[in-house]
């Protein structure tokens, strides 16, 4: 992009990333205020409320990016081939003083919102902050057009994601989600790696503290204190959410979805799902469906 430019994003992505390969930008995420990026620095924005980024905060948006990556001027005018550069490329100047990375994940689902629902509206890290050269990498590989290219770009950019949350996860900063400051204490550790692990299985206070050499007292007051909710109020919500995923996938049937998470039959899967949710799992497929 070559200033003045400004740029809306309302994809209503639930998670975007920006990385600044060269120049700068300013992002307004949400209700947040600005954000400055220069050169590596990369910046992580929670959807679905929507972004701006531009070379000034002034500086009115001239492009809308909409759901399905549909670029238009605030007229409506479709912009998508005015303002395609070539292979992945987009923008106003094939020479633009400034060069970003830009991905969204649109992946909905009951089991990545326990974890974007932790995460602030905007985590910015700057430069250097990440361990590996992942920014420079990523740059290089998005203009290549070989054999797999679009499965390695989906998979740095993956790593990507992962090494900035991983970096903003280990700073320890409120608001952090009680299961990841769970992961330093060896026998709350332990305990949420088998219901992770095994859900399905028929769990107990009693078999978990067995599992690990503690007493069902000493195991519930950590695992409360740490994760913020007793051990099998947990289990409960971790079973609901890998359920309400499946009864999205076509021909899972709720019998098989129940014995998958650890309900004895469709009526044990329902009557949970109604007492948590408010509603059936049927309904919550249907709903899904038509949303």
């Amino acid at each position: 992009m070559e200033p003045p430019w400004s740029v809306r994003l309302a994809d209503e992505a639930p998670l975007g990333l920006v990385a600044i390969v060269q120049g700068s930008a300013w992002i307004a995420a949400g209700d947040g205020a600005p954000v400055e990026l220069g050169p590596g620095d990369v910046l992580v924005s929670r959807g679905p409320a929507t972004c701006t980024i531009s070379d000034e905060p002034s500086s009115p948006p001239q492009v809308i990016v909409l759901p399905g990556m549909r670029c238009t001027g605030l007229d409506g005018r479709d912009l998508n081939e005015e303002m395609t550069l070539g292979l992945r490329s987009w923008g106003n100047s094939p020479d633009g003083s400034t060069v970003m990375l830009m991905g969204c994940y649109q992946v909905h689902g009951e089991v990545s919102q326990r974890l974007l629902g932790a995460l602030p509206q905007v985590i910015h890290l700057p430069a250097g902050t990440l361990e590996m050269p992942l920014v420079p990498i990523l740059a290089d590989q998005i203009v290549k057009d070989e054999p797999g290219q679009a499965a390695v770009l989906d998979r740095l950019f993956d790593v990507l994601l992962v090494a900035v949350l991983r970096a903003w996860l280990s700073t320890k900063r409120p608001g952090q989600p009680g299961w990841y400051r769970a992961q330093g204490d060896p026998v709350v550790a332990a305990v949420l790696a088998v219901l992770h692990d095994d859900p399905a299985h028929p769990w107990t206070i009693a078999k978990m503290a067995a599992h690990v050499g503690v007493s069902r007292a000493a195991l519930a007051r950590r695992f409360t204190e740490l994760v913020g909710e007793p051990p099998m109020t947990y289990l409960t919500g971790w079973r609901l959410a890998l359920a309400a995923d499946r009864l999205l996938e076509p021909n899972s049937t709720i019998d098989m979805i129940a014995r998958e998470v650890g309900y004895s039959s469709a009526f044990a899967l329902s009557a949970a799902f109604k007492r948590e949710r408010g509603i059936s799992p049927t309904e919550h497929r249907a709903r899904a469906l038509t949303s």
